[in-house]
């Protein structure tokens, strides 16, 4: 049986005038890093708040290590452990105060369930006598998944645990989920980074409410339809400008140093073709080669396709 599951559900909010959730269905085995991929506003956070049981769905069934999120929401919250995107613990508390709270209320101690968060604590301790609200936002990460962890909880829930840190305490932090995975937790952690996607076994990636695609990140990349290609000149918004305006693309948008871009027709020469109208539009220093495509191409690929199928009323 799956750890996590679930059947057709659906949520809105505002009588029924804002969907956030459209039929989403999918399952998570025991012990999985599965991971929930999309911008803010897909959804992520109210189906968290679902799957903790803090939020009832409008349709469809879910369960949770095998109970129901609606019918045995007691008996998920001794097994789940939580954290919300934005930082919750009590401010004015110690981090050791804080600590011990999460555990009392889980009747159990901090000695008890040490060693599952030593690893995470001993960066912490130096500051245990700090009030929470006083921490760094790297160190407020590392609390809030020691309070989320004191209880050993068979299945982990993290809303985007990285938003707002810095790169090294972001690798930190995924560091700590591998171990965690080693212990036989089940985790599902929700990202807007589309570079952690690569660090799950398995992605959901998620646009207004609906799940566009679920397999392994290597597995999503290698559906890409199209060859895809980088591009840059001198000047980048006029390139981007003239770019859109060619019937010889099919996709066109800024990446990083690069616009990324695809050919309506596959041919040989197109790339080609591209060069010298470009170089007759008084384009300079232009650069083009054939590139892997990444998870977030994939994903503005697949947001298109399910735009237009919206627009089509599909």
């Amino acid at each position: 049986m799956p750890d996590v599951s679930l059947e057709n559900i659906s949520k809105t909010y505002n009588k029924g005038k804002t969907i956030a959730l459209r039929d989403i269905s999918f399952s998570i085995e025991k012990g999985e890093l599965f991971g929930l991929i999309g911008p803010d506003g897909a959804g992520k956070t109210s189906l968290f708040r679902i799957l903790t049981t803090l939020l009832l769905p409008d349709a469809g069934k879910a369960t949770v290590n095998g109970y129901d999120v609606v019918q045995q929401y007691r008996e998920i919250r001794k097994r789940v452990g939580y954290m919300p995107g934005k930082f919750s613990l009590y401010q004015d508390l110690s981090v050791e105060e804080n600590l011990n709270f999460f555990a009392t209320v889980f009747n159990t101690t901090v000695k008890e369930n040490y060693n599952l968060i030593q690893d995470i604590y001993v960066q912490i301790a130096p500051f245990k006598n700090r009030p929470a609200g006083k921490l760094s936002g790297g160190m407020k990460q590392k609390l809030a998944l020691c309070c989320a962890l004191i209880h050993r909880p068979e299945v982990l829930f993290l809303d985007e645990p990285t938003t707002g840190v810095d790169t090294v305490s972001r690798k930190d932090f995924w560091q700590m989920l591998q171990k965690l995975k080693a212990e036989g937790i089940t985790i599902l952690v929700s990202t807007p980074y589309m570079d952690e996607a690569s660090l799950c076994e398995r992605i959901a990636l998620i646009q207004n409410g609906s799940i566009m695609s679920i397999d392994t990140p290597q597995q999503i990349i290698q559906m890409y339809p199209d060859p895809l290609f980088a591009i840059r000149a001198e000047n980048m918004s006029t390139l981007l400008a003239d770019l859109r305006q060619l019937q010889l693309l099919k996709s066109v948008y800024s990446f990083g140093d690069y616009h990324h871009i695809t050919f309506v027709q596959n041919q040989e020469n197109s790339p080609q073709e591209l060069v010298q109208q470009l170089a007759q539009a008084q384009h300079l220093q232009l650069e083009i080669k054939p590139i892997t495509p990444g998870i977030e191409d994939c994903f503005i690929y697949l947001m298109t396709q399910q735009n237009e199928s919206q627009r089509n009323g599909n």
